[in-house]
């Protein structure tokens, strides 16, 4: 039997920084953005489809709420591989601006100024990804779902219209944010 090795605080940390688990403050902010997101294609309906609010107030729940799951699920993935390119990226930058704060504390320890600027490296990725994230994928579920509703389905009843249109747009997005690259 292999001896349990177990892993101390920072190893911990590290592990979670570059896990695909988002935190509850990401995931409060996923969710948000999704709903908002995922509820503005009512509008679309509401007035330019003339489909009446009261009479699809049921439809319109549902898919709201299917599409606000796929585009969180969607922004999750997104940020996933957006935050270690960004590292990359941002590393050199992130690594002189920090060398510089604590170039004169002579009582900190090589390690510890490691440490700093892995945090801080990770912290910036996080929240550009993050934002990028948002972005991006707001820009592609909007545009699934106009270019369905008003050239793909754009005969089909306004429900029908609705439900495949949208059903689509959150499909494709959430397909899209599984790639690799």
């Amino acid at each position: 039997m292999a001896p349990s090795t177990k892993l101390t605080k920072q190893e911990e940390l590290l592990l979670q920084d570059f896990s695909r688990n988002v935190s509850t403050k990401s995931s409060a902010l996923f969710y948000g953005n999704a709903f908002i997101v995922s509820a503005i294609p009512m509008w679309l309906f509401w007035r330019i489809h003339q489909m009446d609010l009261q009479q699809s107030a049921v439809v319109f729940v549902a898919m709201t709420l299917v599409c606000t799951y796929l585009v969180a699920f969607a922004y999750k993935n997104h940020k996933f591989l957006l935050k270690h390119q960004i590292a990359q990226k941002r590393g050199e930058a992130v690594s002189h601006e920090i060398m510089k704060k604590v170039e004169g504390d002579k009582k900190m320890s090589k390690q510890e100024k490691e440490e700093r600027i892995l945090w801080k490296k990770n912290e910036v990725a996080d929240y550009e990804a993050t934002t990028f994230s948002i972005f991006y994928n707001n820009a592609l579920f909007l545009t699934f779902v106009i270019v369905a509703s008003f050239y793909v389905l754009r005969s089909f009843n306004p429900t029908f219209n609705y439900v495949l249109s949208m059903a689509s747009a959150g499909g494709l997005l959430a397909l899209f944010s599984t790639g690799t690259k």
